[in-house]
């Protein structure tokens, strides 16, 4: 039987290449965006990858009242997911003391509200459903150590990191799998102004590896492992100057 995906944040990023490597693999998938009108090309382009049925929702997950609607009319059009990512992400990076109040609020609601609350109604369908379900949390290496300038994104990223320890918990025994993904540098618009991007992989290379760590329903992973699964534990106890010349 052909599985079904829900991918937020699919328009571009991590997102977009997730959904061409799904595609590829034959999966029906469920495009959620905020620019859902722009996503008509792009579901002509996944279906000419091989997805057999391809829907775009338009959802802006700052909105978090509408994420469990929006997952419920995916579950509805593509005959049950299987599985949902929740990816859409924001990065502004400042430093405290600058009154950026308005950027903290945005990675808030994004990050965390909105990739929590994007869980929250996956696992309430896979609960209802009773045959269980795998839902993703595309978290960072920023969960590992609060970075200098990027103080709101690393505790957003921490949150859910701690929200999808607390969910793999909780429905352990319901055929639920939590998995979180942490990604390091991927090639994407929103680290391609950083003057420094050390072991930088494409995004298409990483949506490759992050399916099939999804395929091996891990726990936690970082993306790609090697190196990034020794440096996240070297950024826990390295030194707060070599760590802030480093990043």
């Amino acid at each position: 039987m052909t599985q079904a995906v829900l991918i937020t944040g699919a328009s571009s990023g991590i997102g977009e290449a997730l959904a061409r490597e799904y595609a590829r693999r034959g999966w029906k998938i469920a495009l959620a965006a905020r620019r859902a009108p722009a996503l008509a090309e792009f579901r002509a382009e996944l279906r000419s990858l091989g997805s057999p049925e391809v829907i775009a929702l338009g959802l802006d997950v700052r909105d978090s009242a509408t994420i469990a609607p929006a997952l419920e009319e995916a579950d509805a059009a593509l005959g049950g997911l299987d599985l949902v990512i929740a990816n859409a992400g924001v990065a502004h990076m400042f430093a405290a003391g600058t009154g950026q109040i308005e950027q903290m609020r945005e990675m808030i609601e994004v990050n965390l509200i909105g990739a929590c609350a994007t869980v929250d109604a996956a696992v309430a369908i896979f609960l209802r459903r009773g045959r269980g379900g795998h839902v993703v949390g595309i978290s960072s290496m920023a969960r590992y150590r609060g970075l200098a300038r990027l103080g709101i994104y690393s505790a957003t990223k921490a949150g859910l990191h701690r929200y999808l320890q607390a969910t793999r918990m909780e429905h352990a025994g319901a055929g639920i799998t939590v998995t979180e993904l942490a990604p390091g540098y991927i090639d994407t618009p929103m680290n391609r102004a950083n003057t420094s991007r050390p072991f930088v992989v494409g995004a298409d290379v990483a949506a490759r590896v992050m399916a099939d760590l999804i395929e091996r329903r891990v726990a936690c992973a970082t993306v790609p492992r090697w190196p990034w699964m020794v440096l996240g534990r070297l950024m826990q106890v390295l030194p707060v100057p070599i760590l802030r010349r480093l990043t």
